[in-house]
């Protein structure tokens, strides 16, 4: 899983924050989502996916493994 984000989407609501703490946080200065790591561990994937539909900004999205891997063999 790749987690990907759009900061200028990004609305500060702090649902994905709350949703996998491990792998997003928000800036202190006006609340903007921060990526903390692009591919988190197995074990966060379901709370990664619950993140994406969580935000209301639609700022946040994954790109499994499979999608992944087809991109790089196409390239």
């Amino acid at each position: 899983m790749k987690v990907i984000v759009d900061q200028n989407k990004c609305v500060g609501s702090g649902q994905c924050v709350l949703a996998t703490p491990e792998v997003f946080d928000q800036r202190e200065e006006d609340g903007i989502v921060v990526l903390l790591t692009e591919t988190p561990p197995e074990h966060l994937a379901d709370d990664v996916r619950q993140a994406v539909v969580l935000c209301p900004a639609q700022a946040i999205w994954v790109e499994e493994q499979e999608d992944v891997k087809e991109q790089e063999d196409k390239e």
